[in-house]
């Protein structure tokens, strides 16, 4: 019993600290800054033809396997996109031959969808799938969960494990947490209500984008600091206003296919031991690393097949609305009460763009760039915080088996913009008075 406690114990350890290492420890390699898993997949990419052979590949069968499986009438929304996703076939052909309308070809169009989110994301997904289990089968998520509840579930109604998820989208990025947030809610460790508060609330795009961000509205070397903190403390203040708001509200308690869930308890006492305690339980029940990755490997190469066409389709039918209709010209005016009553200069600029947040979270900086300093550290921080857009991560939310609705979507996007730009316009203010 001894031997076997230590033996589970050491897997606990040991697989928890190589997860942490490949998620969450950034190295330099290269002469760039990144976490391991993210160098590996810039290493994956790095091979000759590998983008445009993969892409292709993924794309296309991504279309057709619908169809193979028949789950294409499985519900009216998976048969909608099944058929737009359709479109993602042109698009990706476009894309790697440099084929199709001039305008469409523009590096900020579907090249930008292809290039940066089809490819990365869907590479990212099944290399991360191998290391997952590192981080959800051996205990780790139980251990921090015993340290974390107190304040995980007061402030965003989650579980304390939910702060795996939360750290994963800052050093990481969306892609990640939604496979993590996916995995542990179809392992009856979170509810449906959770994992769509931690879908939509925590997987944010990673600090390495807003930098990208910071550079393009001009405030990278005088206030990167003060605008990471401040897009830190809006983001996750907003996801706690949400989490008690409708839709996310009224999303029902339920474990993921009627299975009975893993139930957090709230542990007021020897925490650090009963946190162990739980670790070693969960390391001596569970599967070998090699079938765990095998699992985990296999389900996100059927994950990555489901988002490259919808992330194709759907990410380049946003940029071309965003660019070449005035559909963002009549959305923006939801936007201009909030704009105007927080003393935005620009407030009519800043609403139209921050509408353009929905098709894709960089569009709003691009037309920011010469607005006063308060207007363009407001968008900065909104078109992070706000986490929803078409060219990525609702595309891959709709992929996972996490329980949301188109129109959660449309409303939670409204919330996240309107709550973003309330809370952030006093600190811009603030800083530049």
């Amino acid at each position: 019993m001894k031997n076997s406690r230590s033996s589970a114990l050491s897997k606990f350890i040991l697989y928890s600290l190589f997860g942490i290492f490949m998620f969450f420890v950034p190295i330099t390699f290269n002469g760039k800054s990144s976490i391991p898993l993210d160098h590996i997949v810039t290493l994956i990419q790095s091979i000759p033809y590998y983008k445009a052979v993969y892409g292709l590949i993924i794309v296309i069968f991504g279309v057709i396997y619908p169809f193979v499986k028949r789950t294409w009438k499985s519900s009216k929304i998976k048969t909608a996109f099944t058929f737009i996703n359709l479109l993602a076939i042109p698009f990706v052909i476009m894309a790697v031959f440099n084929v199709g309308p001039q305008g469409l070809l523009e590096d900020s169009m579907i090249p930008f969808v292809f290039n940066k989110v089809v490819v990365p994301v869907t590479t990212i997904i099944p290399i991360g799938s191998v290391f997952l289990a590192f981080i959800i089968s051996y205990g780790l998520m139980e251990f921090v969960g015993v340290f974390m509840r107190p304040v995980m579930m007061p402030i965003f109604k989650t579980p304390g494990r939910s702060a795996i998820d939360a750290v994963a989208s800052f050093v990481g990025s969306y892609s990640l947490a939604l496979l993590i947030t996916n995995g542990v809610y179809k392992e009856g460790k979170y509810t449906a209500k959770e994992s769509c508060i931690i879908a939509t609330g925590f997987s944010t795009v990673s600090a390495t984008f807003m930098i990208i961000v910071a550079k393009t509205l001009g405030f990278m070397e005088t206030h990167w600091t003060q605008y990471f903190l401040v897009t830190v403390i809006v983001t996750f203040l907003v996801t706690a206003i949400t989490a008690r708001i409708y839709p996310l509200s009224k999303k029902p308690d339920e474990y993921y296919d009627g299975i009975e869930g893993d139930v957090e308890k709230d542990i007021k006492q020897n925490k650090l031991a009963v946190a162990t305690d739980l670790a070693v339980e969960v390391a001596s029940s569970a599967p070998g690393v090699v079938e765990n990755t095998k699992k985990n490997f296999v389900d996100g190469i059927k994950l990555a097949f489901a988002m490259a066409p919808s992330l194709m389709a759907v990410g380049s039918i946003g940029l071309i609305i965003a660019k070449y209709t005035p559909v963002f010209d009549i959305v923006g005016y939801i936007f201009y009460p909030f704009t105007y009553i927080t003393r935005l200069p620009d407030a009519g600029l800043a609403a139209k763009s921050l509408s353009m947040s929905i098709a894709e979270m960089f569009l709003p900086a691009m037309p920011m760039t010469e607005s006063a300093m308060v207007t363009k550290f407001v968008v900065g921080v909104t078109c992070v915080s706000e986490i929803l857009f078409f060219s990525g991560s609702i595309p891959s939310m709709l992929s996972t088996e996490i329980p949301l609705k188109m129109r959660d979507y449309f409303i939670i996007w409204f919330e996240r913009v309107a709550l973003s730009i309330l809370l952030a316009a006093p600190f811009a203010h603030f800083l530049f008075r």
